[in-house]
């Protein structure tokens, strides 16, 4: 293996399953590369929120003076997105050492530990992080909590941020279910933010039964704000008169709040200031989290891929203000319960462009159009299926007028196939003359 996409590949070949939740075999291997972080962990999970929360601690921190490095999945263009040191994608050369080295650990006296795709990059990326000297590591769980690969790592923060259905075969089929595995970040003694407004009940049983330092969102920390500013309190520190983060949408606040909360509670390990914080919200960017790309017809882009987090885009959408006609680009994962998900959004769509996405686990643009079609209450509206987003993002550009809107969601790869021509290319090719 010489590239990185050469290692990718032959990760892919190494397990009989995508996704096999459990710690024994990751743990074995990383207790091989003697794999250990010497700086504070913040450790993320949750259903909807994860990468914003993310996002602003490293841009607060970054802003500190902290050397960070933040690891989040999945990627939307390139896999080197998937690890950020000091606010910069990690470069594949680096990459490709760390995946030798997790490939001799894994085949060590021929002892050979069968690896996911994910296990193995995550054991790679972790190893990139060791290495480099943080003064910080922000680790997001990438499926669920107490057997996602990242929880080898004993956090000094855990981070829990809403909490709603989706992955449910892997989960469970209710919050409380849901909840509980994602409560299986927290550490004994350690801060545990829960940011959900209205947290399951299994997530705070499980920070009590083990003894976590519980910070609870209208409990022990809160938000208050008008048009103009925001203010944050929690315990022992207040911020007053702070700008809305950058990052668009209503739920920012809240993931902000529990940002403030982790930021509170390690302030002992990692002191900030307040300007810190303030430039860190001002700068904070992450793509494809309700983006919107300047010009004519409006462009925007969103990951929102299960029913909370289109719930979160439509409310979005609609408080935009009015739009002739809004067009949405829309490909989807077939395990998505998509009756919720369309009930949500429908109201404001008028012309629908469905598109096949290059992974196995995609439903076809097909069969989204025909199930959409199947419960569709607009007859007036349209729908046409298309081979990849571009193509899909394309009709809808020759279809619009400069004063309508277009929206991109349903999945990672949704927009990442739209942003694969960089923002800068986008933004000129979507001006309409």
């Amino acid at each position: 293996m010489k590239t990185l996409n050469d290692w990718l590949v032959h990760c892919e070949q190494l397990h009989p399953k995508n996704i096999e939740l459990g710690l024994d075999r990751v743990r074995a291997v990383a207790e091989r590369m003697e794999l250990r972080f010497d700086c504070p962990v913040i450790t993320v999970a949750g259903t909807n929120g994860k990468g914003s929360t993310c996002a602003m601690l490293e841009a607060i921190l970054g802003q500190a003076g902290y050397r960070t490095g933040v690891y989040t999945s999945p990627h939307l263009v390139h896999f080197e997105e998937r690890l950020r040191l000091q606010g910069e994608a990690v470069n594949a050369t680096e990459l490709i050492v760390a995946f030798a080295r997790v490939e001799r650990a894994r085949t060590e006296n021929g002892a050979e530990v069968s690896l996911t795709y994910f296990e193995f990059t995550t054991l790679a990326i972790l190893d990139c992080m060791a290495r480099a000297k943080l003064d910080v590591a922000i680790l997001e769980v990438g499926l669920g909590g107490r057997l996602d690969a990242v929880n080898i790592i004993d956090t000094d923060c855990a981070v829990i941020t809403s909490i709603d259905l989706d992955h449910m075969e892997f989960l469970g089929n209710d919050r409380e279910s849901i909840g509980r595995e994602k409560a299986g970040i927290m550490r004994t003694g350690k801060p545990a933010i829960v940011s959900d407004p209205m947290p399951p009940q299994s997530v705070l049983d499980h920070a009590t039964e083990i003894g976590a330092d519980l910070w609870r969102f209208g409990v022990d920390y809160n938000f208050s704000g008008d048009k103009q500013q925001w203010g944050w309190a929690g315990r022992g520190r207040r911020y007053s008169g702070l700008a809305y983060p950058a990052l668009r949408g209503a739920n920012q606040l809240v993931n902000a709040s529990g940002v403030l909360a982790a930021l509170t509670a390690l302030r002992e390990q990692l002191p900030v200031t307040a300007q810190a914080v303030r430039n860190g919200l001002a700068f904070v960017e992450l793509p494809g989290r309700f983006q919107i790309i300047p010009g004519q017809p409006t462009l925007v882009l969103d990951v929102a891929h299960n029913p909370h987090s289109v719930a979160a885009l439509t409310a979005n959408l609609d408080a935009m203000g009015y739009y002739p006609t809004t067009h949405a680009v829309f490909g989807a994962m077939a395990d998505k319960d998509l009756a919720p998900m369309l009930a949500r959004i429908t109201p404001l769509i008028d012309r629908w462009y469905f598109t096949d996405l290059p992974t196995p686990r995609a439903a076809p643009a097909t069969a989204l159009q025909a199930y959409w079609q199947g419960q569709n209450p607009r007859p007036q509206v349209t729908g046409a299926a298309f081979a990849d987003p571009m193509q899909a993002l394309q009709a809808a550009i020759a279809a619009a007028d400069p004063a309508d809107r277009i929206v991109v969601f349903g999945s990672f790869f949704t927009v990442g196939g739209v942003l694969q021509e960089g923002v800068p290319r986008l933004q000129a090719k979507h001006l309409n003359p």
